[in-house]
């Protein structure tokens, strides 16, 4: 054994370290770039939420979310978004109704069931390509199908929506899955539970915060998309409650309508029927936000 300081001894290797101040000096570089970073995307956001609630909050009012919509050429104090309001929850609705349930049992398969297999990576690939789709495409794709053939309706918007859901949901509740941790299956597996049963009692309540959270997510998002319902659903201005025959409208076909007007009432009401759309978007962000914060809460 060589000894140090030995004329024998081999060269000894010399450790360079960082001074702790060198280590201080580029966390508060990272530290800074990154609230550049955050305040640059900021910017663009906060222009477009004054903007909206500049020239909507004037015209909101419970007349202009109850009363029906109004020919285009009256003024902005005359009618409202009540048949739009209608038609986009009925539509978001039915297309939460579609695409949560598929969204999580494909999640479930390609985490719990799947793994590498062939088909669980065809379904995740196939997932993240859908997720790139323009909306334009799953519009005019729905339309080919289902419109040509049925004639417009909401259900025809609803498979539009549900088609742009279904991967979020189906990539979000992946990752949820994939959170809880394996002692939890190894434990209910050692006291004999079959998989089926471990899955459904264990892993989905550990999981079911991040899981309704995602697809509330998925839900705000699709309650925005114009193209897909200007093909499917058509533009009406009174209440259709039937969802799955006949034309329907929608906030964000009504803010496409009035939005090309050149009738100061008529862009008046697309401004109002904006802020709405926000607001409903919002409600749904906070309502996420809750929901995982309380299943958190439960968890610890």
């Amino acid at each position: 054994m060589a000894v140090p300081g030995h004329p024998r001894a081999g060269p000894q290797k010399v450790v360079l370290r960082e001074p702790p101040s060198w280590r201080r000096t580029k966390n508060q570089v990272v530290t800074v770039l990154m609230v550049l970073a955050f305040l640059i995307v900021l910017v663009p956001l906060g222009f477009v939420l004054v903007t909206v609630i500049a020239k909507g909050a004037s015209i909101i009012s419970w007349q202009f979310l109850t009363s029906s919509i109004p020919p285009n050429v009256l003024p902005a104090n005359v009618g409202g978004m009540g048949p739009a309001i209608v038609g986009t929850l009925e539509i978001t609705a039915l297309a939460t109704v579609i695409s949560v349930p598929l969204g999580v049992l494909g999640a479930i398969y390609i985490n719990e069931y799947g793994g590498k297999g062939v088909l669980a990576q065809v379904v995740r690939f196939m997932a993240d390509v859908m997720t790139g789709v323009p909306s334009i495409i799953i519009g005019l794709f729905i339309f080919t199908l289902w419109t040509l053939r049925f004639q417009y309706s909401g259900l025809g918007g609803a498979l539009a929506l549900a088609c742009l859901m279904l991967p979020i949901v189906i990539r979000s509740s992946e990752e949820m899955l994939k959170l809880v941790p394996d002692s939890l299956r190894e434990g209910s597996y050692a006291l004999g539970a079959t998989k089926a049963r471990v899955t459904t009692t264990v892993v989905l309540p550990a999981a079911l915060g991040g899981i309704v959270s995602g697809a509330l997510l998925a839900v705000a998002r699709a309650a925005g998309e114009t193209a897909p319902l200007l093909f499917t659903i058509g533009i009406v201005t009174s209440v259709n409650t039937n969802v799955f025959s006949g034309p329907n409208t929608s906030l964000p076909s009504q803010i496409f309508l009035n939005a090309t007007q050149p009738y100061v009432g008529a862009q008046a009401r697309g401004w109002g029927a904006a802020l709405t759309l926000v607001a409903i978007a919002f409600l749904f962000m906070i309502a996420a936000r809750l929901v995982t914060a309380r299943f958190a809460r439960y968890q610890h």
